[in-house]
C-alpha cells in the first residue's frame, strides 16, 4: 500500500489520530522511563561514565537501523504492520536490557537499547501517519497533535525511577532495571493497541494507483531543494538536542544531583519538546514552517547558553533542558510539515523515512561526541558546539527563502 490522496471523510481522519494519540500516550510512558535511565544504566554496568552516551547512541542507531524498513513496510502493507513492528521490537530491546542489567552484561544492554529504538521509529513514524489522510493546510497541526500526545506518557515515563527502583527490589533486578520493564509493558500495549485499533490503515491506495518507491536508493532523488532544507533542519535539531540531552544526567549526578531532580529535568525536558507541539503545528500552517524554524533554532541558542553556563545550579540547568525541548519542538514539527508538503502523495513514506533515518543518524553521532567532547573539556564546550550546529540551518532556511522570492 502507499499513500493516495487527502482523507475521503472527515471521520476517518478523526479516528486515525485518535487512536494514535492513545498510542503515543502509552508508548511515551515507555520511552521517558528508559530515556532517564539509560545512560545511568550503561554506566552502572560498565563502571565508566565513558559508556554514558553510547546509550542514547544505540537508542538512535536502533532507530535508524528501523526507519527505512519500517517506511518500506508501510508503503507495501500500510502503517498499521508497520508502527506494530516497530512498538513489539522496543518491547523486547527493554526486556533485553533489564537481563543485561541482571547479568552486568555491558554488550547484551547495547544490543538491548538498540532493539529499544525501534520504538523511536515507530513513534517518530506516527506523526507522518497522522498526516496521511490530512488536507494540505492542516498538515502541520495533525502531526503536532500526535506529537503532543506524547507529552502525558513521556513526563509520568523519567518519573518513574524512584517507583521502578522499588519495583526492581519486588522482582530482584537492579535498581535502574526497573524503569525498563516499564518500557517493555509500555511498548507491548502501544504495539497491541496499534494492531487491533487502527483501522482503517491511514495508508491507503487504489488499486490502479502506481507502485511507490520503497527502500533508501528509491528516496535518494528526492532529497533536494525545500525537501532537503527541511531534512536538515529535523536533523540537525536533533542532533542539538541529543548531543546536550545525553550527557545533561551524568553531568548533574556529578554535581550531587539526586535521581529524583534528574527525572524531573528530563520530564520537564520532554514537556518543552511535546507540550507545546499544537501551538508549533498552528505555527508552521499560519506563520510559514521557515519562519517556525529559524524560531526554533534561536531558541536552542539561548538552551545552550543556559545550560552550558549551568554549573551546579540545578534550576538552571533544568530551564537550559526546558528551553532546549521547546526549540527542538518548533524545528522538528516545522521541519516535518515542509517536508510532507515539498512531497508528492506518493512519494512521502519512503522520503519520510529517509529523513528519520538521517534524523537517528545525527542524533546518534551527536550523542557519540557528546561524551568525548565533556570527557576532554566539558559540558560548558558541549554546549557551545551545539549552539554552533544551527548556523547552516538558518543560512540554508535564509537561502531558500531568497530563491523563491527570486522566483516569484
Amino acid at each position: 500500500m502507499s499513500s493516495s490522496g487527502p482523507v475521503p471523510t472527515a471521520s476517518v481522519q478523526r479516528r486515525v489520530v485518535l487512536v494514535l494519540v492513545l498510542v503515543q500516550v502509552v508508548g511515551g510512558v515507555g520511552n521517558g522511563a528508559g530515556l532517564a535511565v539509560g545512560s545511568l544504566l550503561l554506566k552502572d554496568i560498565s563502571g565508566s561514565s565513558g559508556w554514558a552516551g553510547m546509550a542514547v547512541v544505540m537508542l538512535t542507531l536502533g532507530a535508524a537501523a528501523f526507519t527505512i524498513p519500517l517506511s518500506s513496510l508501510a508503503a507495501r502493507a500500510g502503517r498499521r504492520p508497520a508502527l506494530t513492528l516497530g512498538w513489539v521490537a522496543g518491547a523486547l530491546g527493554a526486556a533485553i536490557t533489564v537481563a543485561a542489567a541482571s547479568l552486568e552484561s555491558l554488550p547484551l544492554a547495547l544490543a538491548g537499547l538498540g532493539l529499544f529504538g525501534g520504538s523511536t521509529a515507530a513513534n517518530l513514524q506516527s506523526r507522518f501517519a497522522a498526516t496521511d489522510r490530512a488536507q494540505p493546510e492542516q498538515i502541520g497541526r495533525s502531526l503536532s497533535i500526535v506529537v503532543w500526545s506524547t507529552t502525558l506518557g513521556a513526563v509520568i515515563g523519567p518519573n518513574l525511577t524512584g517507583p521502578g527502583a522499588s519495583f526492581a527490589d519486588l522482582v530482584g533486578v537492579p535498581d535502574l532495571a526497573g524503569p525498563m520493564i516499564f518500557s517493555a509493558v509500555g511498548f507491548g500495549i502501544a504495539g497491541l493497541l496499534t494492531f487491533v485499533l487502527l483501522r482503517p490503515d491511514p495508508l491507503v491506495r487504489s488499486a490502479d494507483a502506481a507502485p511507490a518507491p520503497r527502500g533508501l536508493r528509491a528516496a535518494l532523488p528526492y532529497a533536494r531543494g525545500r525537501t532537503l532544507t527541511a531534512m536538515w533542519a529535523i536533523a540537525s535539531s536533533h542532533a542539538v538536542m541529543v548531543a546536550v540531552m545525553a550527557l545533561t544526567p551524568v553531568h548533574m549526578e556529578d554535581h550531587g544531583a539526586a535521581l529524583e531532580v534528574i527525572g524531573l529535568t528530563i520530564s520537564l525536558h520532554i514537556a518543552g519538546m511535546f507540550a507545546l507541539s499544537p501551538l508549533m503545528g498552528w505555527l508552521s500552517d499560519t506563520w510559514g514552517a521557515d519562519r517556525t524554524i529559524l524560531l526554533g533554532q534561536s531558541i536552542l541558542v539561548v538552551a545552550a547558553c543556559v545550560a552550558g553556563t549551568s554549573g551546579s545550579s540545578q534550576v538552571q540547568i533544568t530551564i537550559g533542558l526546558t528551553l532546549l525541548g521547546i526549540g527542538w519542538s518548533a524545528s522538528v514539527i516545522a521541519g516535518a510539515a515542509k517536508l510532507t508538503n515539498s512531497l508528492e502523495v506518493s512519494t512521502r513514506p519512503v522520503v519520510q523515512g529517509l529523513s528519520d533515518l538521517t534524523m537517528n543518524l545525527a542524533g546518534a553521532f551527536g550523542g557519540l561526541l557528546a561524551g568525548l567532547v565533556v570527557a576532554v573539556s566539558g559540558f560548558g564546550t558541549l554546549n557551545v558546539a551545539a549552539a554552533v550546529l544551527t548556523i547552516p540551518v538558518v543560512l540554508l532556511v535564509l537561502s531558500g527563502r531568497r530563491v523563491a522570492a527570486g522566483a516569484v
